[in-house]
């Protein structure tokens, strides 16, 4: 049995970036560990109230305000919005995370990285702390093999006919748009290596790389790291702060499965015309629909019979309750939507949220609808495809309940004191080995 552990846990992002993570801490100190959460300052409330130890790192990136809206709109822009996101939001402050990080790491017996968390790979080389990495959705492993679908750049889809070989070159021209002088001088500076990409290859630990999804979602690839191990998705069950509106349980036991329309934690900032051609959607169908607001920026002041809007509800408990979704793409928000098992109409951003939608429509249980294409009369038409044509409903279900019978945060910890135990067996023979030598 394996002693008790001191784990960091380093995460950035929206609430899909959080709650695996949370997840996986949760199962650690169910084992009798020791999870520490290091992340921005936005989420101390949310982790303490979670009974969790909470590290400040910079960035400290603040809740966006109504005056912040320009600069999500950058943030979200399908062209240059990850060029936005690294290069003045993440990267000018890794010198600063790596400073925090390298405080809070002292007395830890393992680092888990959240894969923009761009100062942990800094730290476990310059350290030698024992360092698993981790991504969230398969898009992170850049595969020729399963290429990647950029927000902005769909024809690549068609590139698979030219084979794996040619993809793989072109990807790794393709990431040489993600190169920042920042990080590459402080990297010099620490007197470190070039060990690739620090969004890519240089993300990934050489011990444990933990891919957080489920084999159904995606599968292993032969340009995988080999050190990669698949363990399912890690859903948090302890999202309670904030409990179901009473106006919502009321209503969703007074008639039909809804349909609900939301756009996460991160899209929802960009809603524009999302909310007003939902409600037009769901009366061309007849149907009855619960929009998620996110907060009074998206307030509907008046809705027809049959609809509520609230501005969050726990998806664990209302997605179950529901005859389909309506969602950006998220990784977070579609696991959600698998779990469920309903069918969903995914309208992709930016970032991986093409890729999750692509992903989430080969298994059968989901249409993609782009952005620009987001009107009342084709998202009736797409959302009445996955309501009346039973092979969308019996698939999302049978998914559904292959899903809820994988424990991907559990799986992660078994996977962590596996590579903890490897460690420590190591680590004795090294520590004895003086002592046997001074007898010479």
């Amino acid at each position: 049995m394996i002693k008790r552990k001191r784990i960091l846990i380093t995460t950035f992002g929206s609430y899909g970036d959080m709650h695996p993570y949370m997840a996986i801490a949760a199962e650690l100190r169910a084992r009798g560990h020791q999870p520490v959460i290091a992340s921005s300052e936005l989420y101390r409330e949310k982790i303490r109230t979670a009974g969790f130890e909470f590290v400040p790192v910079r960035p400290h990136i603040a809740p966006p305000q109504a005056q912040d809206a320009e600069m999500m709109a950058k943030v979200m822009n399908p062209r240059s919005g990850s060029g936005f996101l690294l290069n003045e939001m993440l990267f000018p402050f890794v010198r600063e995370g790596y400073e925090d990080l390298l405080a809070a790491v002292d007395g830890a017996d393992l680092l888990l990285t959240h894969p923009i968390s761009f100062a942990g790979p800094l730290i476990a080389q310059t350290t030698g702390i024992p360092w698993v990495s981790s991504v969230l959705a398969p898009v992170s492993f850049f595969s020729a093999y399963d290429p990647p679908r950029p927000p902005f750049w769909q024809w690549m889809r068609h590139m698979n006919i030219l084979g794996p070989r040619f993809m793989a070159a072109f990807l790794n021209q393709f990431k040489n748009f993600y190169k920042n002088e920042e990080y590459e001088q402080f990297r010099k500076e620490l007197g470190l290596p070039d060990r690739g990409s620090p969004i890519f290859e240089g993300a990934h630990s050489p011990s444990l790389v933990l891919a957080l999804f489920s084999r159904l979602f995606a599968q292993p690839q032969p340009d995988w790291p080999p050190q990669a191990r698949v363990t399912g998705f890690a859903f948090y069950g302890g999202d309670h702060e904030r409990e179901m509106p009473a106006e919502l349980t009321s209503f969703l036991d007074d008639g039909a499965a809804p349909i609900v329309f939301t756009l996460g934690t991160s899209a929802v900032w960009v809603a524009q015309d999302f909310y007003r051609e939902s409600i037009a959607a769901a009366k061309l169908l007849g149907r009855r629909a619960v929009l998620l607001t996110g907060d009074e920026r998206n307030r509907v002041e008046t809705l027809p019979p049959g609809m509520i809007a609230v501005n969050y509800a726990p998806f664990e408990e209302l997605l179950p309750r529901a005859c389909a979704m309506v969602h950006h793409g998220g990784v977070g928000t579609t696991s959600e939507g698998l779990r469920a098992g309903i069918p969903t109409l995914i309208v992709p951003f930016a970032f991986d949220q093409p890729d999750n939608a692509a992903h989430a429509a080969r298994l059968g249980v989901s249409r993609t609808l782009p952005r620009t294409k987001y009107r009342a009369a084709r998202v009736a038409r797409e959302l009445d495809i996955l309501l009346t044509k039973a092979d969308y409903k019996n698939r999302a279900h049978e998914i559904g309940r292959l899903l809820r019978q994988e424990n991907g945060a559990a799986a992660a910890c078994d996977l962590i004191e596996e590579f903890l135990c490897e460690e420590q067996d190591v680590l004795v023979p090294q520590l004895e080995e003086p002592a046997y030598a001074s007898g010479d």
